[in-house]
């Protein structure tokens, strides 16, 4: 005698379609046919980073203003253009990657706060961190790079 039950061998019947119908859908999502809207405000503020180290070298011929958790270079490029550029560098003696990594995410929280608005336009912001940078209250840091903004601009 076996345990096991003989079921009949039914077809199940072919399922509806898997699409929703537009009364189905996330009523909190905008049904837009022409696709996602324009840009966001953020993104038309956005700024360009600086990756070459001629860029770098030639920053460090800019005025500086120091801070206690950084130092902030300014050079005018005199191009014409009125894109502002922005460069990030922590070096090794800081502390090891993960301690010049945090230190870069604090740097770039506070140029993305600041130097859309209150940035000089058509120059490079090269922002050089510190070894007390890191343990310095995210506050002070602001207030810090928004003197050094007004001094480099006055």
């Amino acid at each position: 005698m076996s345990d096991e039950a003989h079921l009949p061998a039914e077809q199940s019947s072919p399922r509806a379609a898997s699409r929703l119908s537009s009364s189905q859908r996330d009523g909190r999502r905008p049904q837009n046919p022409r696709g996602a809207p324009g840009a966001r405000p953020q993104e038309a503020q956005r700024l360009t980073t600086l990756r070459k180290r001629s860029d770098f070298l030639a920053a460090n011929a800019g005025r500086r203003a120091s801070a206690p958790g950084f130092v902030l270079l300014v050079r005018d490029r005199a191009d014409g253009d009125p894109a502002k550029r922005v460069g990030f560098t922590v070096t090794k003696k800081i502390g090891g990657a993960v301690v010049r990594n945090r230190m870069k995410r604090r740097l770039r929280a506070l140029a993305r706060e600041f130097l859309p608005a209150g940035g000089i336009a058509g120059s490079d912001h090269v922002l050089i961190g510190r070894a007390g940078g890191i343990e310095r209250d995210f506050a002070l840091l602001r207030q810090e790079l928004a003197r050094a903004l007004e001094k480099l601009r006055g």
